[in-house]
């Protein structure tokens, strides 16, 4: 049985991993606060406390994940903290995933954060994949229109493990 792990396990994080569940995977999500761990497990993902800005708190979540969504497209705070989780903590943690059972690696390139952070994210993401042989995918539809992300997202996870 596959296992995802959904980074910023919001509103969407929550829709995506009901997807997954509906499609037999086992899911978990994380959240920075404790108040959105109800909201998680609520709807039958395995919630996590961890923060993508220490990505030590990651790694007991990851273990026996297939999947790692990292859906922060629209991650909020400050300028320089956002721009260094598609930048230098994305970096590594995709270096932490190398030698464990991790099969994927789906990253959210669409959302509120400036266009230009998102896009070294996505250049970060394909020199893992080709440095590592990571399988990767892009999540590239608009979050706004909630139909077609959802079927972006799903689909990115899916073709991850074919």
């Amino acid at each position: 049985m596959a296992r995802a792990l959904i980074v910023g396990c919001g509103h969407r994080g929550r829709a995506l991993g009901t997807r997954l569940l509906e499609a037999g995977w086992v899911v978990r999500g994380t959240t920075r606060s404790p108040a959105g761990l109800a909201a998680i497990q609520e709807v039958g993902i395995e919630p996590f406390e961890a923060d993508p800005d220490r990505i030590g708190t990651l790694l007991d979540p990851i273990e026996g994940v297939t999947a790692i969504v990292w859906l922060l497209g629209s991650a909020a705070g400050d300028r320089e903290a956002v721009a260094a989780l598609h930048g230098p903590r994305l970096e590594r943690l995709l270096s932490e995933i190398v030698d464990t059972p991790v099969r994927g690696f789906v990253y959210e390139a669409t959302g509120s954060v400036d266009e230009a952070v998102l896009s070294g994210g996505a250049v970060i993401v394909r020199a893992a994949a080709a440095r590592w042989r990571i399988p990767v995918e892009l999540i590239e539809a608009e979050p706004g229109e909630p139909g077609p992300w959802l079927e972006d997202a799903a689909g990115a996870v899916a073709r991850i493990v074919a």
